[in-house]
């Protein structure tokens, strides 16, 4: 097995060591080793391949410390052909969240969900993608 070299906040390294323990895991490697293949099999789900999208990402970063927002509005206008939507919001005193809805395919969602995951600073990402057609007068009930 080849080993390897990371590096990554203190505070998430602590927090990784506590999930670690609290959850069974033999260590923070085989922590990192399941993170892993579950990041790299989220869109490898065969049953989205070549079917039209739906994408709905959202983003929350703290807009005093980081200029998040400011990379938010590059992506949104460099994947135009994809955002189907895109909402902000201040969410408290200091945080702001970023919606993005996206359609497309899958290969182009995932290169907007990993270039928004690839933003330093962003405090949370979450996002679901579902086929378009789920939604549309054949689908199943």
């Amino acid at each position: 097995m080849t080993v390897i070299s990371i590096s990554m906040p203190d505070e998430l390294v602590d927090r990784l060591d506590q999930f670690a323990n609290s959850h069974g895991y033999s260590g923070r490697s085989e922590l990192l080793r399941e993170a892993s293949r579950n990041l790299l099999g989220e869109f490898e789900d065969r049953k989205l391949e070549g079917r039209e999208l739906m994408g709905v990402v959202t983003v929350v970063f703290d807009y005093e410390t980081t200029n998040v927002e400011e990379k938010m509005m590059r992506l949104r206008h460099e994947h135009e052909g994809i955002v189907a939507s895109n909402f902000h919001s201040h969410i408290g005193e200091h945080y702001c969240m970023e919606l993005f809805v996206l359609e497309g395919s899958l290969d182009e969602i995932s290169t907007v969900v990993g270039k928004i995951r690839a933003t330093n600073d962003t405090l949370t990402i979450d996002y679901s993608v579902l086929p378009v057609d789920d939604f549309g007068p054949f689908a199943d009930k």
